[in-house]
């Protein structure tokens, strides 16, 4: 993927619109459309900023809030997670923004394929992974399953 230096460009790169699964006034969360463990997003400021000191501290309230919203709603969707990686890399893409990563402590299964969390856990979560790339009903499934575990949102 090409490096990113404007808030159009991330947005665009990550499809973050198109796979929006939840937005507040200061925060997107969207699928991340390279999966490299089932379920794996975006956490995206809805304004530029290049660094973390940028983000003011109500910005800083509502991710806290969403980030709750997010883990109840990965864990009704998803069971056998059982801890989530927040990554905030800016290496090619220069916008303040988070991959979030569920990791699983064995195969899981989703839409009838398996999936994997090829990190080897401890490690770092594989980020270059695209299981099941090119499936863009694999997406749309994933976004409608933490959509759906929205609405649920058991606390």
């Amino acid at each position: 993927m090409p490096e990113t230096h404007t808030l159009g460009e991330f947005r665009a790169k990550f499809r973050v619109d198109e796979l929006l699964v939840a937005k507040t006034n200061a925060w997107s969360w969207s699928v991340r459309p390279d999966q490299p463990t089932l379920g794996a997003g975006i956490l995206s400021l809805n304004r530029f900023a290049l660094r973390l000191s940028e983000v003011t501290p109500a910005e800083m309230a509502e991710l806290g809030e969403l980030i709750a919203t997010l883990e109840r709603a990965v864990k009704q969707a998803f069971p056998s997670y059982d801890i989530m990686n927040y990554l905030m890399l800016m290496m090619k893409d220069h916008y303040v923004h988070y991959h979030v990563v569920p990791r699983y402590p064995s195969p899981c299964t989703f839409m009838g394929l398996t999936w994997m969390d090829n990190g080897g856990r401890p490690g770092l979560p594989a980020l270059g992974e695209r299981q099941h790339k090119d499936r863009e009903d694999v997406l749309q499934g994933i976004q409608k399953a933490l959509r759906d575990a929205l609405e649920v949102d058991v606390r």
